[in-house]
């Protein structure tokens, strides 16, 4: 497989970065994850990692270097974070759980494959136009399909932040899965939380990718997003990919060169996941040190489950 990919997240006018985002690849397969910790609910940025940390996991034990079967592994793999949120809950003495949102993308044999859970969006882009965007699972969603308010109005409505549909609540949740979707040369997918999306529209989304590498266009997107937000933006992250295939990528300059995975070794994973700093732990940060220590060496506590799953 050969395909350009970059990720950035940002904190906004937030306090806290509870968003969390990474991608993973073997030579045949590559998963893209963004999530979206909840601020309405106690440690968002728990929910957001921890929810990674379980994907990523279970991706590294099935991908030997296919994922047989995306579809279950995309419905397992979340249901098995949700469960880790309530594992968190029921040790930390709780009143619920942590909360996220989740949208996560397999690519392999030339096919892309994704699922979502809330308002975390895939865009896939195609000739300068949206091929293809999830559906929030949102009250303003609903609003927007029923007729009762514009989509001009959607991102200044009241209830635009109201999901009905996440990872830890008290529900397990309902994991929307794609068709496979045949990818062609010059495609791009972008993952990314609603502080990217919730400021522009579909057509700037597909412009700022026109004629660009994603090592441009998401630094630029998202600074567009965090302008038209203003101070008091969400956190803004984004996890983009431009398909190559496995012909040569004349447009991508030397510097930009495609990931070739056939130049990993077999059996070999890539990622970019890694232990955050929970919280951002500055002196604004919500938890307490305690807490922050505590939620960390949870994190750790589910690494080395995963890992026993993964060797076994």
């Amino acid at each position: 497989m050969r395909f350009s990919v970059y990720q950035e997240s940002k904190k906004g006018g937030r306090k806290v970065n509870q968003d969390r985002m990474g991608y993973l690849y073997t030579r045949d397969s590559l998963l893209m994850l963004v999530a979206d910790g909840m601020g309405g609910h106690a440690r968002g940025e728990v929910a957001s990692q921890l929810t990674l940390q379980t994907m990523a996991a279970i991706y590294q034990r099935d991908a030997k270097p296919l994922l047989t079967d995306p579809v279950r592994y995309l419905e397992e793999a979340v249901l098995a974070a949700h469960r880790e949120l309530h594992r968190y809950r029921a040790e930390h003495s709780l009143p619920e759980a942590p909360r996220t949102t989740l949208v996560a993308c397999i690519v392999q044999q030339g096919m892309a494959i994704w699922a979502h859970v809330g308002d975390s969006r895939l865009y896939l882009i195609r000739g300068g136009r949206i091929a293809e965007r999830t559906l929030d699972h949102s009250r303003v969603h609903h609003l927007v399909q029923a007729g009762l308010i514009r989509p001009e109005d959607a991102k200044d409505h009241p209830e635009r932040n109201r999901i009905f549909n996440c990872i830890g609540a008290y529900v397990a949740p309902t994991v929307e899965i794609s068709r496979p979707f045949a990818l062609r040369n010059g495609d791009t997918v972008l993952l990314c939380s609603d502080g990217l999306w919730g400021s522009l529209n579909d057509r700037q989304v597909a412009e700022a990718f026109t004629g660009k590498t994603v090592m441009r266009a998401v630094p630029e997107l998202m600074e567009l997003a965090l302008e038209l937000g203003g101070p008091d933006s969400d956190n803004c992250t984004a996890v983009a990919m431009t398909w190559a295939g496995t012909e040569s990528m004349e447009m991508v300059p030397p510097s930009e060169e495609p990931v070739s995975t056939l130049l990993i070794p077999e059996g070999t994973i890539a990622s970019t996941i890694h232990m955050p700093r929970v919280g951002e732990a500055d002196d604004e940060a919500e938890l307490s040190e305690e807490e922050i220590d505590d939620a960390v060496a949870e994190i750790q506590r589910a690494i080395s489950r995963a890992a026993r799953l993964v060797n076994k």
